[in-house]
């Protein structure tokens, strides 16, 4: 538990006020102090808790020796203040950086592993400020995420019980700091980071992170394996030299003929060599032109423009050109990408975050505490709203991206299942209703407008995303959002499904009480409609007939209804089912008015909802045929 140092001292040696925080319980200790402490400060130990009835175990525990042991000798006390010091832009104060935390580790084992401290306990302290408070805390939790495995949350609750809390973390930018980074978004992005395999200390170089990070070195830091943030290169001439020219074939081709170059400054030198021995594939550029971007391309390294004022946002649809451009290098191409503002701080810092939002799934003060964590003041003033307001945007093009990746992959070239017949209750065969599965792709593909495949719901389709263009989803397609909603538009559907039945008049040998019975038994015969079939929206057949006394059936498309006039199909915009069917005379039952009801004024009765393979007749009366 933790407890003010008691301000007893010799005289002459200034009293030291503080406050103790155990860590790992009798070996590692947080601290603060007023003044350096030293061998006269008192460390207060938590006290032994008296057991109010003690056992015998516990009783024999007490009665043992007490001679040795990390209570019984004076701790051990170092701090990293005076060495490990943070580079403000301005007011900034931390987070300390990775390098910092390297070498407090080697600090830190160098002290535990001294054979001296073997039973005393090691006191990491700091000034009592709340800018040393706050950097000592989170790089003691940062380390136990990192090194020593720790799970955030361990690390994180015995900085909870520093009084008073720590102070957040503050922007690099010259506004008044409005917005909130706290020691728990630093633990929480680094740990994430560690969870991407976006970093790992043992692959950490640190003579060349502490080497490269200087501006008259080149000022860039690897931000993750595939990114690299740099501050721009400044070097006449700027513009673009064209191949035919003959500056070209002055330029640099090779990593040591731009070590020969006597021309280029030292930290362009730096910066186009690390480029190419670290597969480096793109460069972006966000500010104006200060360098010609020939350097780079002289060496196969792609360069691209994509500038926007110094301290504003990017649009959307720029973030996502680039994190399209950037996902293709990384993925298809294998290579890293390098990007720059002036800084290579703010404008740099919101495209590698959104991009790393979008593929890691970072939240906004995850992935800004972890850039600064990895290059010290990245990601400035109102860009930091910017990013929170955006992060899931950048999110949901991850999901859109990789549920198209997989319908796309679940879609056949040949779209032959889809056309499966289906079984009603009763086992009978009734889709397709023309009873023939061969249909062409496109026509299978524009049956699919108002209902989607049967692995695929409304619901769980992905939203557009500004931006995004649209390319397998037809639920949000334009052809789809500008239809006309007008049911009775006349439209031919390549592969319509809509059966048309026509009864035309051969001779007078059927009376009208034969025809009744009959169609009744055909009615009788039929399949009761299912809820399936409801949901699935399923057009039902409308039929009409011409006063007669003997019929013959024939679907719509064979070969004797051919010279005939051919019906109307349904209007792609009503969806419903609903056209016109080529009728003569309209005679209607006065069984099926009681019945169904007559639903206009042509005599289109209403359907019974049945959906059924329709049979055919030959020209004999009587002599039917199941399709």
């Amino acid at each position: 538990m933790p407890r003010d140092a008691a301000p007893t001292m010799p005289s002459g040696v200034s009293t030291s006020y503080g406050q103790v925080i155990e860590y790992i319980q009798d070996r590692l200790y947080l601290a603060s102090y007023t003044h350096p402490p030293n061998e006269h400060t008192p460390f207060p130990y938590p006290p032994k808790q008296q057991s109010r009835s003690p056992s015998k175990r516990s009783s024999r525990a007490q009665l043992g020796p007490q001679s040795t042991g990390p209570k019984n000798h004076p701790p051990v006390y170092f701090t990293i203040d005076k060495n490990l010091i943070y580079n403000a832009f301005h007011a900034d104060f931390g987070p300390l950086h990775i390098g910092h935390l390297y070498r407090f580790a080697v600090t830190l084992h160098e002290v535990l592993a001294d054979p001296r401290n073997t039973d005393r306990g090691v006191v990491f302290w700091s000034d009592a400020d709340s800018r040393s408070r706050a950097n000592a805390a989170c790089i003691l939790a940062c380390y136990m995420v990192l090194i020593q495995n720790w799970p955030p949350h361990l690390a994180l609750a015995p900085i909870a019980q520093m009084d008073p809390p720590c102070m957040p973390f503050r922007d690099a930018g010259y506004s008044q700091a409005d917005y909130v980074l706290n020691i728990q978004d630093v633990v929480y992005g680094i740990w994430k980071a560690k969870e991407e395999n976006l970093f790992a200390l043992k692959d950490f170089c640190l003579e060349e992170y502490e080497t490269f990070e200087r501006v008259e070195m080149g000022d860039f830091n690897w931000i993750s394996p595939h990114f690299l943030a740099f501050a721009s290169p400044q070097h006449q001439p700027v513009h673009v030299i064209s191949p035919s020219s003959p500056e070209y074939a002055k330029l640099p081709k090779s990593v040591s003929d731009v070590q020969r170059s006597k021309s280029l400054p030292n930290p362009f030198k730096n910066v186009l060599s690390h480029f190419v021995s670290r597969n480096i594939g793109l460069v972006v550029r966000l500010n104006s032109e200060l360098y010609s971007p020939s350097y780079f391309t002289a060496l196969g390294i792609q360069h691209l423009d994509m500038i926007f004022d110094d301290g504003t946002c990017p649009p959307l649809s720029l973030v996502r050109k680039f994190v399209n451009l950037a996902h293709e290098t990384i993925t298809v191409r294998k290579k890293g990408i390098a990007v720059h503002c002036k800084a290579g701080l703010g404008r740099t810092g919101c495209l590698i975050g959104a991009y790393l939002i979008y593929k890691h799934g970072f939240t906004a003060n995850e992935i800004i505490a972890y850039m600064r964590f990895m290059r010290p003041g990245m990601v400035v003033g109102p860009q930091q709203h910017w990013l929170h307001l955006n992060q899931g945007t950048f999110r949901e093009w991850w999901h859109e991206d990789t549920m198209k990746e997989k319908y796309a992959a679940m879609v056949p070239s040949t779209p032959t299942r889809l056309n499966k017949q289906r079984l009603a209750s009763n086992g009978q065969t009734f889709t397709p209703p023309n009873g023939s599965s061969k249909r062409s792709a496109l026509g299978e593909i524009e049956s699919n407008d108002h209902a989607a495949p049967a692995s695929v719901q409304d619901e769980n389709l992905p939203a557009p995303t500004p931006g995004q263009p649209r390319k397998t989803s037809k639920i949000y397609g334009p052809s789809n959002r500008h239809r006309s909603t007008t049911e009775n538009e006349p439209f031919v559907r390549p592969d319509a499904e809509v059966t048309t039945i026509q009864r035309h008049t051969t001779n007078e040998s059927e009376s009208e009480e034969e025809f009744q019975l009959r169609m009744l038994a055909r009615r009788a015969s039929r399949s009761p409609v299912s809820s399936t079939i409801k949901d699935a929206k399923r057009r039902a057949v409308s039929c009409t007939s011409t006063t007669v006394t003997a019929t013959s059936w024939n679907y719509a498309g064979e070969s004797d209804v051919e010279n005939r006039t051919k019906p109307k199909t349904p209007s792609r915009g009503s969806g419903s089912g609903k056209g016109d069917i080529s009728i003569g005379k309209v005679r209607v039952s006065p069984v099926r008015r009681s019945t169904e009801g007559k639903t206009a004024a042509n005599g289109v009765r209403k359907t019974s909802g049945r959906v059924g393979s329709l049979g055919t007749v030959s020209t004999n009366a009587g002599n039917k045929k199941s399709s």
